[in-house]
């Protein structure tokens, strides 16, 4: 009788398997577009509005989900990840409503990831509770900087001593599944301020830190503050300086380059963004938001781009179940010029299997031999290639 159930047990897991080689998996993204003030680097789609209507942006990112999950012919999603603007300004019923539609649609593993920005400001202990209760099982703290002038600077409404006690309420909470972002390279910040920074960050945080440079964007408040020289940008061999610095620390800490900016120790990994780095394909909902996925009804893979002013939003999702804005059908030599793009981003790189398994119908050596601009880079040994490369 045992042996039936595992000769059984062994042919679901087949099935399943071939079901979903001809079915989809997806990775979900969705964006929470408002916040409180716009910090001064900030260029991402984001709005400050003091009379948010929570029920219709519940109402409309669930319509959304279910629509391109749908189109998408989704049967799994892999991992969601609640993005911004501020997503914890988000209701926590929000949160918990959305992933229960997402279950009702699609199978989502007890394991797989809900991952969700945080922002350190006066979050009390009960809000991480409610949002864990309402499913989030991963968070990401924008800490950005401990120093008091570099908060100012960035445009920040929370203070370093807020963000260390929303850490460690995190961690209590999430052990084991709490990110730190930072920023560095702000203008007045020296080599030493950010080592003493991350020295006093990594006593602290959980096993994942993000380590972001700071890049200046045009039309943000900081671009024109450096512009009109009211500020003054921080020399580039120095901010080269920082990360480096800052790799060699975070290893001496047990920690592992993973990524060109993440840092894991245990294996903590960020399974949402791998799924971007390795080429799977993610539906993106909420304004503003980006997706990579195949129609049901279509030959090839989609760029798709939803609409971004969240009124605009909701008003065509309200008539018509979602809100793309632009879809852009990529060729197979565009999605494996994107996938060499993202994953050489990652310490594993992209290999030959990984590329034969989601486009057997080109090589790497179609798109990049022969180039005399590829062999130098080979020669200088910043790229190398695996033995199959021609495969």
């Amino acid at each position: 009788m045992r042996r039936g159930c595992l000769v059984l047990q062994k042919n679901i897991q087949s099935l399943w398997a071939v079901w979903k080689q001809c079915h989809s998996t997806a990775a979900l993204y969705v964006h929470w577009p408002y916040c409180k003030r716009r910090c001064t680097y900030c260029n991402f789609n984001k709005y400050v509005d003091k009379s948010v209507d929570h029920q219709r942006m519940k109402a409309c990112l669930i319509k959304e989900a279910e629509t391109l999950m749908g189109m998408a012919g989704v049967i799994e999603i892999t991992s969601v990840f609640f993005g911004g603007g501020t997503p914890s300004l988000a209701k926590p019923e929000t949160i918990e409503y959305f992933l229960d539609a997402v279950c009702h649609r699609a199978f989502i593993s007890d394991k797989s990831e809900i991952s969700m920005e945080i922002n350190p400001t006066s979050l009390e202990i009960e809000n991480l509770r409610l949002f864990k209760g309402a499913g989030v099982n991963r968070v990401s703290i924008g800490v950005q900087t401990l120093n008091k002038t570099g908060l100012q600077i960035l445009g920040r409404d929370h203070t370093a001593y807020e963000s260390l006690r929303c850490l460690e309420m995190a961690k209590v909470l999430f052990p084991g599944r709490v990110s730190v972002d930072l920023i560095f390279g702000w203008p007045g910040q020296t080599l030493d301020m950010w080592l003493a920074e991350l020295d006093q960050v990594i006593s602290y945080c959980d096993n994942h830190v993000s380590l972001y440079q700071l890049t200046l964007e045009r039309g943000t408040q900081l671009f024109k503050q450096i512009q009109s020289g009211h500020l003054i940008s921080v020399d580039p061999s120095v901010v080269e300086d920082m990360y480096l610095q800052a790799v060699k620390m975070l290893a001496g800490r047990g920690f592992e380059r993973y990524e060109v900016s993440n840092f894991a120790r245990h294996n903590s990994y960020s399974q949402h963004n791998l799924s971007y780095w390795t080429g799977h394909q993610y539906i993106g909902v909420g304004p503003g938001a980006h997706g990579r996925f195949k129609p049901v009804n279509k030959e090839c893979r989609e760029a798709r781009i939803q609409t971004l002013e969240p009124n605009n939003w909701m008003l065509e999702i309200e008539h018509c179940g979602h809100a793309t804005r632009k879809s852009s059908a990529l060729s197979i030599l565009q999605q494996l010029e994107e996938l060499l793009a993202v994953g050489l981003r990652i310490k594993w790189g992209i290999t030959s299997d990984v590329r034969s398994r989601k486009y057997p119908e080109r090589s790497f050596a179609e798109m990049l031999l022969p180039s005399s601009r590829v062999e130098d880079l080979v020669h200088q040994g910043l790229l190398i290639f695996n033995d199959d490369i021609t495969g």
